[in-house]
């Protein structure tokens, strides 16, 4: 006969009992990822820079990561899909301006020409009225900042894609990158070829029906409503084309080259 002492079956916890049970969890799973994620930080700010040009100032292992994040989105991109539009009802009436960089000298817009560098080494000097010429096209999208702000705005002007076609630029849109600079070459942006010719990508000379003022780029800007704010450049002097990266201020700095959406 077995005479050894029976277990007791354990007892189910109380309600008490299991709430403070998963709060004890909750807390350890807290605690081991905020000491996981100060440890990388910490680990992110004292790795070395990466190495100026192109692109400057960001922790070396910061720039492959974006760099990387790049080439997934540019793995998915599609010139197919398209940004939500809004009627023009919705649009703001006080668009926001930000930053003033590469305007800050006086332009006569009557004597304004956009530089087109052609590959063959040829420019093209084109001025408004030759842009205004071409099929007009509007859009009303909502504008996204990196600083974390957004605003429904209306932009007219013409579409890069037809402005290219027009100007026979064909073997410009065969390379991978399209640069934009303002006349006093203090602001510039590099844009890969198949965002700069989304079908949504404009050059505007209009905003809200009306002629550009200089704080929102007279007399020409790129709107190109699937990057951050920081590549829609105001007021445009030279267009220049290239397989490698052309230059850009932002990128320069620390930010993302590719700043898409």
């Amino acid at each position: 006969m077995n005479n050894l002492p029976k277990k007791n079956p354990k007892q189910p916890l109380t309600v008490e009992q299991q709430i403070k049970r998963r709060n004890f969890i909750s807390f350890t799973a807290f605690a081991g990822l905020s000491v996981a994620a100060y440890g990388g930080w910490s680990w992110l700010k004292k790795s070395p820079k990466e190495t100026p040009g192109i692109t400057g100032k960001a922790q070396a292992p910061f720039r492959r990561a974006l760099n990387q994040s790049e080439l997934a989105f540019r793995n998915f991109f599609s010139r197919n899909h398209l940004v939500k539009t809004y009627p023009k009802s919705g649009a703001a009436k006080k668009v926001r301006e930000n930053s003033h960089v590469g305007m800050k000298e006086k332009i006569d817009v009557s004597l304004w020409n956009l530089s087109v560098m052609k590959r063959s080494g040829q420019v093209l000097l084109i001025g408004l009225d030759d842009i205004k010429a071409l099929p007009r096209t509007e859009i009303v999208f909502d504008f996204k900042c990196v600083e974390g702000w957004d605003q429904v705005q209306y932009w007219a002007g013409v579409k890069l894609i037809d402005f290219m076609d027009h100007y026979r630029l064909n073997d410009e849109a065969a390379m991978a990158y399209l640069g934009l600079e303002t006349p006093d070459e203090k602001y510039y942006v590099g844009i890969d070829m198949d965002s700069a010719l989304h079908p949504q990508t404009i050059l505007a000379y209009e905003m809200n029906d009306m002629p550009l003022t200089d704080g929102h780029g007279a007399p020409l800007r790129l709107i190109i409503p699937v990057k951050y704010g920081i590549k829609n450049l105001k007021r445009i002097g030279t267009m220049t084309f290239s397989n490698e990266r052309p230059r850009d201020y932002w990128a320069e700095r620390g930010y993302d080259y590719y700043s898409g959406l």
